[in-house]
């Protein structure tokens, strides 16, 4: 097999799951590495977060308000990294602004998206923990540790009310082009990369006086 059929061979595999694992792996190591002066670039980072919008969209009606809210909000942070090159710089720029908390300014955005990680981490592990047929527990758990605080009660009945809509553990599975073992390792793989991005976003907040819990 030549070069080309190779490549060629790799992006055939590449799994939804498959390119989530990677795109993280990638940001994990940034912030592993010796450089001093440890940023994460904002473009890189939303190309990484466009790719859990996927997993969002085979949840189906029950997470329909975060895929919705999630992808515009990442959508809006990839338009700020054309003046914004890092994490950072969006933070500072609210900051100084005093608008890091107002609706729709970049830092509530970046609050958002880190919980809808959050919200798929959380999620990944309740499924490699459980072996239910169905995932309406381990959704619901997920939702209650990582969204629902920050929810209205309108939302959290809404998302309660859909839980019932959610697909199979065979379903999401054949949606994703997984076997369990496969999408086991690969979830695996996101849990234990994204959770230092999170706490890498979370400190971010901290380290400017900002609390988290909003």
């Amino acid at each position: 097999m030549d070069g080309e059929s190779l490549e060629e061979h790799d992006a055939i595999m590449m799994t939804p799951l498959s390119a989530m694992a990677e795109a993280f792996e990638e940001l994990d190591k940034v912030l592993r590495s010796k450089v001093d002066d440890r940023q994460l670039r904002l473009d890189t980072f939303c190309e990484a977060c466009s790719l859990v919008s996927v997993l969002f969209g085979c949840l189906g009606f029950a997470f329909k308000f975060a895929e919705v809210d999630y992808v515009s909000k990442v959508r809006d942070l990839k338009e700020a990294s054309r003046t914004s090159d890092t994490l950072q710089d969006i933070l500072d720029l609210d900051v100084a602004n005093d608008t890091v908390k107002i609706q729709g300014s970049l830092s509530r955005n970046l609050r958002r998206v880190r919980q809808g990680l959050d919200l798929i981490r959380v999620l990944f592990e309740q499924f490699l923990t459980t072996e239910d047929c169905y995932l309406k527990e381990a959704a619901s758990r997920a939702y209650r540790q990582v969204c629902a605080p920050y929810h209205s009660w309108a939302v959290r009945t809404a998302v309660v009310a859909g839980m019932c809509a959610l697909p199979t553990r065979n379903q999401l599975l054949l949606k994703l082009n997984e076997t369990e073992q496969s999408a086991g390792k690969k979830m695996r793989r996101y849990i234990d990369a994204s959770l230092p991005v999170i706490e890498y976003i979370d400190k971010l907040y901290l380290s400017r006086n900002i609390s988290l819990d909003w």
